[in-house]
């Protein structure tokens, strides 16, 4: 498989030596500082860029039939566009806040635990999330994704990340050096406490997701995500 890396930080290098070991070629490499590229010969690109320039590099894909996956946070409000976008040029898109099979079953958990404790008032919900001191956006598009699930199956109305009323769910984002990624959400009552959390050792298994899902992708059209990849639900 022929491989387009649009972002060439950090994930993008881990994404290609992930590529590699797969028998996959990567042909195209995008950073900050390239002004120009074309997409020939590609049968997927891989977008892992900055909030500025995700969007650009998502519509290119559709304009030029390229599959697209993308796993840069921090623009979606324009998600309904790009999806818009998406339908009419009859592309092929698989966004993901994080593409770590570990965190994709862990939204998982998260949705039914959820579920479980809708009815169950006496407990209040928070999340803390920890990054990288180099990470752009807060909080992370894993917590957000965390957080709209826990709203759509409880009482909470929005997420926060200030001092929560409480109809908001207080989402605390903390940045430390060399910090992959812990997410965890705890609910707490006056007789218990009960955690789920999620910990990320290096950037591998969210490298390795994206090259699973790229390998996936090819050949199909549509708009799809990570619980289509790995089959759940």
């Amino acid at each position: 498989m022929k491989i387009g890396l649009l972002g060439y930080g950090k994930m993008g290098k881990t994404i290609e030596k992930i590529a590699i070991q797969r028998q996959h070629e990567i042909v195209l490499k995008v950073d900050k500082d390239t002004e120009h590229y074309v997409l020939d010969n590609i049968d997927v690109a891989i977008d892992f860029s900055t909030p500025d320039a995700a969007v650009d590099n998502i519509l290119k894909c559709f304009s030029h039939n390229v599959p697209v996956i993308s796993g840069t946070t921090g623009w979606l409000n324009q998600y309904d566009e790009v999806l818009a976008l998406c339908k009419e040029k009859e592309g092929t898109f698989l966004y993901a806040s994080n593409f770590s099979l570990g965190v994709n079953i862990f939204f998982e958990l998260n949705r039914t635990l959820a579920k479980l404790m809708a009815n169950l008032p006496e407990y209040s919900i928070s999340m803390e999330e920890t990054h990288h001191t180099q990470k752009l956006d807060a909080p992370s598009g894993t917590a957000i994704t965390l957080a709209e699930d826990i709203i759509e199956n409880s009482a909470y109305g929005t997420w926060t990340l200030d001092k929560a009323m409480p109809e908001e769910l207080l989402i605390k984002a903390k940045r430390i050096e060399n910090v992959p990624g812990t997410h965890a959400v705890t609910y707490t009552s006056g007789v218990d406490t009960i955690d789920i959390k999620h910990t990320a050792h290096s950037r591998e298994g969210f490298a390795l997701g994206a090259v699973i899902a790229a390998e996936w992708i090819v050949g199909k059209k549509g708009i799809f995500s990570m619980k289509d990849v790995l089959n759940i639900g």
